[in-house]
């Protein structure tokens, strides 16, 4: 967790006060919440009320903010207005429940602003292919930044902010651990794109970081520890689900007794997860604008917002 200091730029926002920011809440039903859950990551209509609508509402302000901004500049250089899709990047470590953040904000900025159209976009397609990481020597280190294809983030994200009109970013499927070979997701005039994954704080080829496009940069925390305990509890639950498919890269593990399958990915956690954490997703957490810290029930507990 992040310790806040005098000097800190980030204001800490505990819970209670946040969730007074927020009302009144859009209407999202329960069937509805269950369906934007990930495995491991739930998410009660309190959290939603509480912590993801005031956020929702907070990024409402600031995209009508950027948008009149952007009219205004562009009036007084006499240029004309066109529109670019606000980008908001969502990151953290493996486990910690980003996937579902993402969802939950993508579909409360559409109830509160059914105009806008909204798309959720994940960094897994921008990973190498299985073949080229195997050829690399680097199929262990899946998640490092010298795992993904940096330059085609890069241009993803600059073409989106350069208002080209239609972008393609890479499938990824988690059943076959790998990218969809010719299959490709259209980003099609978006008013806003949620970009989420655990690099998306982190630098890019050269000098140039993915932040440097995002209009907002969200970091999700938790304690090292609590993140493992998750990370341990998805994998027992894929072996007795995912895993099951004949298709599934990890399809080998579905066997396993609990006590292999602990073994097993502990071993994963320590090779690939903890250094990764540590080294590269971590330490891009003091970039966000703002932080939700989650507590061991996998609930957020407070929000450090950077100061204006």
């Amino acid at each position: 967790m992040l310790k806040l200091g005098a000097a800190s730029p980030f204001v800490a926002v505990e819970r209670s006060r946040w969730s007074e920011l927020g009302a009144p809440a859009p209407p999202l039903a329960y069937d509805e919440l269950a369906d934007l859950s990930g495995l491991g990551e739930p998410v009660k209509l309190a959290e939603v009320s509480d912590v993801y609508v005031p956020l929702a509402r907070l990024l409402e302000l600031r995209i009508d903010a950027a948008r009149q901004l952007s009219a205004a500049q562009g009036s007084f250089l006499g240029d004309p207005s066109h529109a670019v899709p606000y980008l908001i990047a969502l990151g953290g470590s493996v486990a910690v429940g980003k996937s579902t953040a993402a969802r939950v904000i993508v579909r409360l900025l559409q109830l509160l602003r059914p105009e806008w159209r909204v798309q959720l976009v994940t960094t897994d397609g921008f990973l190498l292919p299985n073949a080229a990481l195997i050829e690399k020597g680097i199929l262990a280190r899946k998640g490092f930044p010298e795992s993904y294809d940096r330059r085609a983030l890069l241009r993803f994200v600059a073409d989106l902010k350069s208002g080209v009109d239609e972008v393609h970013a890479p499938v990824y499927s988690h059943l076959s651990y790998d990218i969809v070979e010719g299959e490709t997701q259209i980003v099609d005039r978006s008013d806003v794109v949620v970009l989420e994954g655990v690099n998306v704080l982190q630098r890019g080829s050269g000098r140039v970081y993915v932040s440097d496009f995002a209009d907002f940069a969200l970091y999700l925390d938790a304690l090292e520890t609590d993140v493992q305990r998750w990370y341990l509890n998805r994998f027992l639950a894929l072996r007795n689900g995912a895993f099951q498919n004949p298709e599934s890269y990890f399809h080998r593990y579905a066997r396993l007794s609990d006590e292999e399958a602990v073994e097993v990915a502990s071993g994963i956690w320590e090779r690939t997860n903890r250094p990764n954490l540590r080294e590269n997703i971590k330490p891009t957490r003091p970039r966000a604008d703002l932080i939700l810290e989650k507590g061991g029930d996998h609930f957020v507990s407070r929000i450090l917002l950077r100061r204006a």
